[in-house]
């Protein structure tokens, strides 16, 4: 057992996290998401939101301060009116870490482009989250 690593974080995900070097993306995908089909690595984290898990990914490891979005968000579709409600819990979230002089917006990335990301992605963590457009493309920074 280790001190100070948040419980949803299992250690698949904790060594993925290890493993990723500074400019590696994890993406963590709703229960929508086609994860499984797109990533090199997949991480299972059913059960748990993606609001849970980006809250105690900034626990443990930092954003890249080297480009100007390190968080992106899959862009909503023209049949999506407003803004999903759960981009405001990320904003919130991100506002409460030690990441908060990291993050000014969001990169808002189209849907297919999105997937072409997660495939390059260190890993693509699968989540049984239930909101829409609760898709993060995390950038590693360095300590």
């Amino acid at each position: 057992m280790l001190k100070n690593v948040p419980s949803v974080i299992s250690t698949p995900l904790l060594s993925a996290l290890m493993d990723m070097g500074h400019g590696d993306e994890i993406v963590i995908g709703d229960g929508n998401f086609p994860g499984i089909d797109l990533a090199k690595r997949v991480v299972y984290a059913n059960g748990h939101s993606v609001v849970d898990l980006l809250e105690a990914l900034l626990k443990v490891i930092s954003l890249d301060e080297f480009v100007d979005c390190p968080v992106g968000v899959m862009a909503t579709t023209p049949y999506y009116k407003g803004v999903p409600p759960v981009w405001e819990e990320f904003k919130n979230v991100i506002s409460n870490s030690e990441e908060k002089d990291h993050f000014t917006d969001f990169e808002y990335v189209e849907r297919y482009e999105f997937y072409e990301r997660a495939k390059n992605a260190y890993a693509v963590v699968v989540t049984s989250e239930a909101a829409l457009f609760a898709n993060l493309i995390i950038k590693k920074g360095i300590l």
